[in-house]
Order: C-alpha cells, then sequence, then structure tokens
C-alpha cells in the first residue's frame, strides 16, 4: 500500500463514530423475540377465524321429499278435499237469536236432527189466539148444525098464536065498525083504521109463522158452508204459525258429520247468502275436487288413472276414482301458492273419490297434487 493511501485510511477512521459497547436487557429480548411471536400467533388465529368463518354454500336434503309422478306422461293438477255429499253449508231461512245449539264439531246426524233453535216466544204466542179463533170457529159451525134449539120453538109457536089472537080481535073490531058505520055512528075514517089494522095483523100472522118455519127447518146450508169455511181458514192460519215455529229449529236435511259449527247461543242470525252456520258432509267416502287448467282439457282423459299426494306428506299416495267432470269452466279459486301461477285462470272441475279407510287421515278442505295419466293422450 502507498503512503498516500495508509493516510487516507487513517483519515476515515479518524472521523467515523464509534459504536458503543452494552449489556443487552429483558426489554431487548422481548422486543427481538416475543413480539414477532405474538404477532405471528395473532396473524394465525385470524387466518383461523377468517377460515372457518367463511360462508359455505350447503345444499340440505329438503325436509319432506318431493312428490314423484307415478306415469310416464302426467297431467298435474291441484284438488283440494271435500265431503262426498259436498261441503253443505246450513243457514236460517229467517232471522232471529239463537236460544239453543244442539250439536257439536265431530257429531254424526241423521237426517231430521235438530242442529239449533231460534227464538219462539212471540210465534207461541201467535199461535195461542190462533188456536183461540179456530175453536171460535168451530164452536160457530156446532152451533149452526144443532139448530133448530129446541126451546125455542114453543117461543115461536106462541108468537104464532099471539098474534092469531091479535088479528082476531082486530077482525072483530072491524065487524062492530062496520055495522056502526052502517048505522052512521062512526065514521068513515074510523072504519079505515079498523081495516089496517087488521091487514097489520094478518100480516104479523103471517111473520110469526115463516119465523116459526124457518126456526123448525134449521140452518140453512149455505150458512153452514161459510161456517166450514171458517174453521179452515182458522186451521189453516194455526198450521202456517205452527210451521214459522218448525222452521225456526233448523234441522239436518242429509246425514253426515258435523264438520264446523259458526254460531253460539245468543247470537242473532240474519238470512244473507254466503254464510254458514253449520257445515255438514257425509265423509264415509271422500271427494278430491280437481282443477284442471283450460290449456290441459285436451290432454284430460276421465277413463285415465289418478293419484292424490296430499301436501305435507307426499309418499303417501291415495288412488283416485272418478265421478264426474261438471261441464262448465270456472275462473279458478284454489290458488296453490306458485309464483308463476295465474289469477285469470279457467278450470275445469273434474271430481274424484277415494276411501280413507286404513290410510292416513284426510280432511275436508284440505290441498292435494293430483297427477293424471296422459300416456294416451
Amino acid at each position: 500500500m502507498s503512503t498516500a493511501s495508509r493516510e487516507s485510511a487513517a483519515v476515515n477512521a479518524a472521523s467515523a463514530p464509534r459504536r458503543l459497547e452494552r449489556s443487552r436487557t429483558v426489554g431487548d429480548l422481548v422486543t427481538q423475540w416475543l413480539l414477532p411471536l405474538v404477532a405471528l400467533g395473532l396473524l394465525g388465529f385470524a387466518g383461523w377465524f377468517v377460515w372457518r368463518t367463511r360462508p359455505v354454500a350447503a345444499d340440505p336434503p329438503p325436509p319432506i321429499a318431493p312428490a314423484v309422478n307415478p306415469y310416464p306422461a302426467a297431467l298435474a293438477a291441484a284438488g283440494i278435499v271435500e265431503a262426498q255429499t259436498e261441503n253443505i253449508a246450513v243457514g236460517s231461512a229467517t232471522p232471529g237469536v239463537v236460544v239453543e245449539v244442539l250439536v257439536k264439531v265431530g257429531d254424526d246426524v241423521q237426517s231430521g236432527r235438530p242442529l239449533f233453535r231460534l227464538d219462539d216466544r212471540d210465534l207461541r204466542a201467535e199461535l195461542a189466539v190462533r188456536k183461540a179463533e179456530v175453536e171460535r170457529a168451530k164452536t160457530d159451525l156446532v152451533r149452526l148444525e144443532a139448530e133448530p134449539r129446541p126451546e125455542k120453538i114453543p117461543v115461536q109457536a106462541a108468537a104464532v098464536r099471539e098474534a092469531q089472537a091479535l088479528l082476531a080481535r082486530e077482525q072483530d073490531a072491524l065487524e062492530r065498525s062496520r055495522a056502526t058505520f052502517a048505522q052512521r055512528v062512526t065514521t068513515e075514517e074510523d072504519l079505515i083504521a079498523k081495516q089496517q089494522a087488521v091487514r097489520f095483523a094478518e100480516a104479523s100472522v103471517g111473520r110469526a109463522r115463516a119465523d116459526l118455519d124457518l126456526l123448525e127447518a134449521g140452518s140453512w146450508r149455505y150458512d153452514m158452508d161459510v161456517s166450514r169455511a171458517a174453521v179452515k181458514r182458522a186451521e189453516a192460519e194455526a198450521e202456517k204459525i205452527e210451521t214459522e215455529i218448525d222452521r225456526l229449529v233448523v234441522r239436518a236435511l242429509v246425514a253426515g258429520r258435523v264438520l264446523q259449527v259458526n254460531v253460539r247461543p245468543g247470537e242473532f242470525v240474519g238470512a244473507p247468502p254466503n254464510q254458514p252456520l253449520v257445515v255438514l258432509g257425509n265423509i264415509e267416502k271422500l271427494h278430491v275436487r280437481v282443477d284442471i287448467d283450460e290449456y290441459d282439457i285436451a290432454r284430460f282423459d276421465q277413463a285415465a288413472a289418478a293419484t292424490a299426494f296430499p301436501r305435507g306428506n307426499l309418499q303417501q299416495r291415495y288412488p283416485l276414482e272418478f265421478v264426474r267432470v261438471e261441464p262448465f269452466v270456472v275462473p279458478k279459486k284454489s290458488l296453490t301458492g306458485d309464483t308463476t301461477e295465474r289469477v285469470d285462470t279457467r278450470v275445469l272441475q273434474v271430481i274424484y273419490e277415494f276411501d280413507p279407510a286404513g290410510r292416513p287421515p284426510l280432511f275436508v278442505g284440505q290441498q292435494v297434487d293430483v297427477y293424471i295419466n296422459a300416456a294416451s293422450r
């Protein structure tokens, strides 16, 4: 090395700062080793937490498996369960206050059994008046049929004799008046008065005899006909009130089971339409009213097999038997809730039946999915 290089290195060494030497402490160890390890641990925990809480697109199985079409080609429709006799909504023909409900839900009733009864006190009071009128009309008829009254004949015969006696007296007075008039003792005016008195006495005798004959002849048959008609009218009015009272007891017209009771004692019921107070139906066999879309009518075959699957138990199958087609296409009312379903659809209603015995129960009003075999179409 040259002299100049050595001098330059000496100058640089003299001008550089000198490093201070000291012993390492616990803080130095914490800063250099512990903090980096803690940072690495937190970073690992953050990565683990993010991984565990990541959104997972799960595809769980449905709680209830959907119904499986049992036919190679089928016509799908929605149906609703109804009673064999259809759902009979019983109402009241007359308004009134309900005083007694005679059935409850689930009761089996026969035709003619009372269901509930309305207040009939005012009609029963009127019925008592009508019955009294019937008795009065019958009494008048009996009185006419019993004529003549035996006690009246002697009285009328005595009136005839009295008139005859009066006539004899007036005739005698007339003879004396003629004698005195011939002798010019009395005036012509007195003679004429005696003659008029005799004519009046003769008329009285004729009237008394006619009254006696009328009494002995009894009642006129036409009067008795009028009295009989009055009896029939009074009886008809009483029967009308009895019919009104009977109508206040609402009865079942068909045998079946009580499906619903919407009336309570003390409630006032009117006679508006579409207000069922009691719903009846024969559920020995159930019907399914199936709504077939108007676009699927051409594919429908009433001789084809059909199967129903109830909502909530779609693995249970109910074979259906065709009953009838109601040949009147109506607007759809039984909506399924499908987002693609149109409310302006018109449907053909087809009635099927099935026997619920030995199977899980289905209830009236329950919806079912129906598949109808359309392979032949």
